[in-house]
């Protein structure tokens, strides 16, 4: 028996043995078969690289849209005397907590965030203006001639859900106005803007409106929190939430519950103080001037903290209004510079969405020929309020026939515009005071000999046109 039961025990160890020398033989055969097929993998090349989520690339396919934008921008920063700043895609994280403002959308959940090597909390901008101001500080440009006028253009960085016309990674073209404060230069913003669409084929209108000085905004928020605390149960859960961490941030709000709520909410143009309401007049005064057509919106707000009075945004006619509609938008960031450490310096700025621009060129023909305008050595001097006005439909109508013309809208001396006049090696100058705006003319003065001619506004384009004749032929 117990032979037997050895002999068994023997036989199963066997059939053991060679099962699992059967099962090594088939593994190995496998991982033989995996090697092999890996080193074939290896020789044809690595494993594609996807592109990261809500990023995308650039071709030489949508290189006419890109170029065609880009040299549109640079031609309207050089009509209306934008300098070109870039300032880094890194920036210390504070620069956008403290300016932006840590309760916001963009700064809560969209902001890129992450610790330098060094320990340095860093962040990749989200938006151009914060980096601006802080340039402006870091540079003394305080010093430089007021307002220093900048554009730029190029990547900014949000991890927003990524849909149509909307990516983590997206471009803008924007310009700041920094240094002074006046309606007219809130105006010129919004103009370039307007014109940067209009030159692009795009038809569209500005939403403007108004939300005052941070006292007046306090005044608003107390009213508008008791409202919205009345409306609560109708309110979506990012908005209960937002009550008594950022109020006005509800009026920003798409859900169809909220902007029921949202449209007989109080009005925060009834809260302004009279001096924020005559400034704010004096813009659509300017706007009324120069033809832009605007619709004011009592709710538009802006989704960062640095704004104040003055607010705007362009929307493409004839659609529907969305959030994701918006082509751009901006407005008056009076107090934001002295926040990053600076001196009170009132500014103002706008930026405009590219990938949302160009997705509607894609549908537009007629978009492609962009004309190239030769810069002038003419500048264009005003003096008075009504002249400031006057003057930017002047230059507008100049730029529209191809002539750019430089000119200074918050200097109020007519000597120091002159000096300006002189420091760009400007020929001639255009002059317009009160007494021109009434008479329906302009003073064009020679800057070699003195000499002075008055001609009819109306034949400027024509009387310059010759001018620039002439001068040509004098440098030939």
């Amino acid at each position: 028996m117990p032979a037997k039961k050895k002999t068994k025990v023997v036989s199963v160890q066997k059939k053991v043995v060679k099962t699992k020398t059967k099962s090594m033989s088939k593994k190995s055969a496998t991982d033989a078969k995996n090697t092999e097929s890996g080193d074939a993998k290896s020789q044809r090349g690595a494993r594609a690289i996807n592109l990261l989520r809500g990023m995308k690339d650039i071709t030489p396919k949508d290189e006419i849209y890109w170029l065609n934008i880009y040299q549109k921008a640079v031609e309207l920063a050089n009509a209306y005397g934008f300098g070109f700043m870039e300032t880094p895609v890194l920036e210390e994280a504070v620069l956008f907590t403290r300016s932006i403002g840590k309760d916001t959308d963009v700064v809560e959940k969209e902001m890129y965030v992450f610790e330098d090597r060094d320990g340095t909390k860093v962040a990749l901008r989200p938006e151009w203006t914060a980096g601006a101001a802080r340039a402006y500080v870091t540079h003394g440009m305080q010093t430089w001639p007021q307002p220093v006028k900048v554009w730029n253009y190029g990547p900014v960085f949000r991890h927003d859900r990524p849909q149509a016309g909307r990516y983590r990674q997206f471009h803008q073209f924007g310009c700041e106005t920094i240094g002074h404060r006046h309606p007219c230069l809130d105006a010129e913003l919004i103009l370039v803007g307007y014109n940067f669409l209009k030159d692009l084929g795009i038809s569209a209108n500005v939403q403007i409106n108004s939300i005052g000085n941070a006292e007046d905004r306090q005044n608003y928020t107390i009213e508008l929190v008791g409202y919205l605390r009345s409306k609560r149960s109708y309110l979506c859960e990012q908005c209960k939430k937002r009550i008594n961490k950022n109020p006005l941030r509800v009026l920003d709000c798409k859900e169809e519950h909220c902007v029921e709520v949202i449209s007989e909410s109080p009005q925060i143009i009834d809260w302004l103080s009279e001096d924020s309401k005559n400034y704010f007049m004096k813009v659509l005064e300017c706007l009324d001037e120069l033809g832009i057509p605007y619709i004011l919106k009592s709710t538009l707000v802006r989704g960062l903290d640095y704004y104040s009075d003055t607010v705007f945004e362009y929307y493409e006619d004839a659609v529907e209004e969305r959030s994701q509609n918006a082509l751009g938008g901006g407005g008056r960031y009076d107090f934001l510079i002295e926040q990053l450490g600076g001196v009170p310096t009132p500014s103002a700025g706008f930026a405009m969405g590219l990938e949302r621009i160009i997705s509607i060129l894609r549908s537009k023909e007629g978009n492609k020929n962009i004309l190239e305008k030769e810069w002038s050595r003419i500048f264009f001097a005003q003096l008075g309020e009504q002249a400031n006005y006057r003057t930017l439909k002047l230059i507008e109508d100049l730029r529209l026939e191809g002539i750019v013309v430089r000119h200074n809208l918050a200097k109020s001396s007519l000597k120091g515009q002159m000096e300006l006049a002189d420091k760009f090696g400007a020929t001639h100058t255009l002059i317009l005071g009160q007494k021109e705006v009434h008479d329906g003319t302009v003073i064009i003065r020679d800057m070699d000999s003195g000499n002075q001619e008055i001609v009819d506004q109306n034949k400027l384009v024509l009387e310059v046109k010759k001018l620039m004749k002439n001068i040509i032929k004098i440098r030939k």
